[in-house]
């Protein structure tokens, strides 16, 4: 199942940037992990806010982006930083094993969480022996 789900490239979303003002864009730091019931994905969003975040499905497509407002960094000076001030955007795509209409987000200490659960057909079950 987990092969199924694959990532575009950093490079490849840059090449098809399609924002019509210059900014920077930034690829989410991201875990994926499997269960028997679902996949579950959490993606690193520093500095983004709740409601900048964005998540849609669309033909098969999961994107997430999530913005961080530069209006905090305007007067600041840093000698040195590791955050990214921009948009995180990253996109997989959908395997056939996910119940898409059940897919649920959540945002808790700025990582988005992901739950994507699998079709019943897809879930792992033990079959019964029969004996004749």
């Amino acid at each position: 199942m987990a092969k199924e789900l694959t990532v575009k490239s950093p490079t490849s979303l840059a090449e098809k940037q399609e924002d019509t003002r210059p900014v920077r864009t930034f690829a989410p730091n991201v875990d994926i992990r499997e269960t028997d019931e679902a996949l579950w994905l959490w993606a690193d969003m520093p500095g983004a806010a709740e409601d900048s975040i964005d998540v849609r499905l669309d033909s098969g497509q999961l994107s997430i982006r999530g913005k961080v407002s530069v209006d905090a960094y305007k007067e600041l000076s840093p000698l040195y930083t590791e955050y990214n001030v921009g948009e995180f955007v990253r996109s997989f795509r959908v395997g056939n094993e996910v119940d898409v209409e059940q897919i649920e987000a959540r945002m808790a200490n700025r990582v988005l969480e992901l739950k994507l659960p699998k079709q019943a057909r897809a879930r792992s079950r033990q079959i019964p022996i029969q004996t004749y």
